[in-house]
């Protein structure tokens, strides 16, 4: 027989506004460990350094992730220019120099052939993985590797001030995939006086925003308290860029079985990915089919 977990059975999204100097994992295993949950995880990790949102997931939210990382997401960050590091972040050891400095004008002209659809070649210490191992372990080994580039999609970049002439604040909205370390490095290139991440704040992501999350301080002084259990939103939270289905409670004992069931459709083409909810819990994650969702994903749990 299958062993039972230890902890609450609890189901649902935190949202965090993560400070600089910890890990995203430890910020999980904290909201775990104050929350008694099960069951968690994140859906993208933040750089020890970088701030802002970290939305973690509970139980059955945890089967909703997937749509968070594929969701835009906004960044503000700073650029040092005139250093170029290792690490493309302050980090790191500092690798290359330059005395020029760009104006305005010409940091807005650089920004274009950032825009749109773009491939991008991941930082050295990155998690990408070659030959089965993380770039960034490599990295720490001396090992050299070079990192093939990857598609990503930014849907803007904008120059939101210049605080002295060594730096520059970007806000940047792009979809999944993106290193804003690859971005500062990459624009410090094209404009020929190197650059790397001074700071990084990730803003929102999808339907989650940094401002409305719970501080790390909040979550430590409320852990185990029932008055936790309000910042705590329901898994549907994470389904918002979905369209959602209703259906009866014949139709949802099917589709928690792992069946097709009858859904209420007003607007959903044949094929497109939808869920399926019944007295607005949701039941499953699939592809609707001439008024069925084939479920994907089962949902067994709410808040």
């Amino acid at each position: 027989m299958a062993r039972k977990k230890k902890g609450r059975d609890i189901s649902g999204w935190l949202v965090v506004d993560k400070p600089a100097g910890v890990t995203s994992s430890a910020v999980v295993n904290k909201a775990k460990w104050a929350f008694g949950a099960n069951k968690a995880g994140h859906a993208g990790t933040l750089d020890p350094e970088a701030t802002g949102l970290l939305a973690i997931a509970f139980g059955e939210a945890t089967k909703t992730v997937p749509y968070i990382t594929d969701a835009l997401k906004a960044y503000r960050f700073t650029v040092r220019l005139g250093q170029a590091t290792n690490t493309d972040d302050s980090e790191g050891e500092v690798i290359a120099q330059s005395d020029l400095r760009p104006s305005d004008a010409e940091i807005e002209a650089a920004l274009g052939p950032f825009k749109g659809d773009i491939m991008q070649v991941p930082p050295k210490f990155s998690a990408v993985k070659v030959d089965g191992q993380r770039a960034y372990k490599l990295a720490r080994g001396g090992i050299t590797t070079e990192l093939a580039a990857r598609p990503l999609w930014v849907e803007s970049l904008d120059l939101v001030s210049r605080p002295d002439a060594d730096h520059v604040v970007l806000e940047m909205v792009c979809g999944k995939g993106g290193y804003v370390r690859a971005i500062a490095r990459d624009l410090g290139a094209a404009l020929g006086c190197h650059g790397h991440v001074s700071a990084l704040r990730r803003l929102w992501s999808g339907p989650f925003e940094a401002d409305r999350g719970i501080t790390f301080e909040t979550l430590d002084a409320l852990a185990k308290s029932p008055a936790l259990d309000d910042y705590l939103l329901p898994l549907e939270t994470g389904l918002a860029d979905l369209p959602e289905l209703r259906c009866s409670a014949e139709a949802a004992a099917r589709m928690r079985n792992g069946n097709p069931g009858m859904v209420l459709s007003s607007n959903v083409e044949y094929g497109d990915e939808a869920w399926a909810s019944h007295d607005g819990r949701a039941v499953a994650i699939g592809v609707y089919m001439s008024g069925e969702l084939h479920p994907r994903r089962v949902i067994v749990a709410g808040k």
